[in-house]
């Protein structure tokens, strides 16, 4: 029988955050007040290469990429797919991901969207799943940055 989803750890969280390099964000809005582009944005801004994908929009340039149709026009060193679809449409997107992306180590699924299905295509292949989380507030949380903000990050940290 397969495992239930169960949320990763602050250790799993902050490996993830440390290892990836290339994050195709999938359903990224050209748009600067939508939470995808803000997102891309600020990964982008964190050394990561972003990979945005929007049929939409292909073609057109984004954080220094050109936007993609597809997952299939990905590079093949993308370690990371962040999807900002509805829940329902989450399957074939992670199909797409596993089927056309070779050095593919993590599934991260964004606030709101969750997706038994997807869980179990990532669990059979062995990679990382996250539903229901943004990598930017993760990484704001685990790296210290909410604090500026004013929040407890419940991270014990010795930075100023």
């Amino acid at each position: 029988m397969d495992a239930a989803y169960s949320p990763p750890d602050d250790a799993t969280l902050r490996r993830i955050l440390q290892t990836t390099r290339t994050i195709a964000v999938f359903g990224v809005s050209l748009n600067p007040v939508r939470p995808s582009y803000f997102v891309a944005r600020y990964l982008s801004l964190r050394n990561y290469r972003v990979i945005p994908v929007n049929p939409a929009h292909a073609g057109e340039p984004l954080f220094g990429e050109t936007v993609r149709a597809s997952l299939a026009d990905c590079p093949e060193d993308t370690d990371m797919v962040d999807i900002f679809r509805r829940s329902e449409h989450v399957p074939p997107i992670v199909t797409e991901a596993i089927e056309q992306l070779p050095n593919l180590r993590t599934v991260w699924l964004q606030v709101g969207v969750e997706s038994d299905a997807a869980f179990a295509l990532a669990q059979a292949r062995r990679l990382d799943f996250i539903q229901n989380r943004c990598p930017k507030i993760e990484y704001q949380r685990l790296f210290g940055e909410l604090r500026m903000g004013g929040f407890n990050t419940g991270v014990i940290s010795s930075r100023l």
